[in-house]
């Protein structure tokens, strides 16, 4: 098996990607903040502490996005054109989905990771006066689309589409 981000000689190097002609993708990516009672109690009625946490957390990960490159050594600098995250209170804790879509040589993946990772970073930091404890969780890529390798949703995971259903009051 060969890893494109290692050279010949065994070390790491960024992929050339300056012959690859410009393609649109998108890359969705979920994760979870495990919360107990208090926590889900203060975010449906708008107690905690610190303020809007979903608001907060929905920016965070809108940022992180277009500073993947910033933060990962051998991600390429790439145009975000499309980056949304959304968040959802359920009895365990905060589901979030990040979505991120751009016409450029390489995909998207790592972006939506990042969004994801650092909204739930966020949710945790607006959180933990009042729950220690909690856990971010099965931070991962659940569908792609577009580029050499085309459309993957990951076995069992519903698209996103089906998971979080757009409606024009939400979005």
């Amino acid at each position: 098996m060969s890893f494109p981000h290692l050279d010949a000689a065994g070390r790491a190097h960024m992929v050339d990607v300056t012959a690859k002609q410009p393609t649109v993708r998108t890359a969705t990516a979920r994760g979870f903040v495990r919360a107990g009672a208090d926590v889900i109690t203060a975010l449906r009625d708008g107690t905690a502490p610190k303020g809007d946490v979903l608001a907060v957390a929905r920016i965070a990960g809108i940022q992180a996005a277009k500073s993947t490159a910033a933060l990962l050594p051998l991600a390429h600098v790439i145009g975000v054109h499309r980056a949304s995250v959304e968040l959802e209170i359920v009895d365990a804790g905060v589901q979030i989905e990040a979505t991120v879509g751009t016409a450029d040589r390489t995909g998207v993946e790592m972006e939506a990771l990042t969004a994801v990772s650092v909204a739930a970073l966020a949710v945790v930091d607006m959180i933990k006066g009042i729950d220690r404890a909690v856990i971010i969780e099965d931070v991962r890529i659940v569908a792609k689309s577009g580029g050499r390798s085309g459309d993957w949703v990951r076995p069992g995971e519903p698209s996103p589409e089906a998971a979080y259903p757009a409606s024009d009051e939400s979005r």
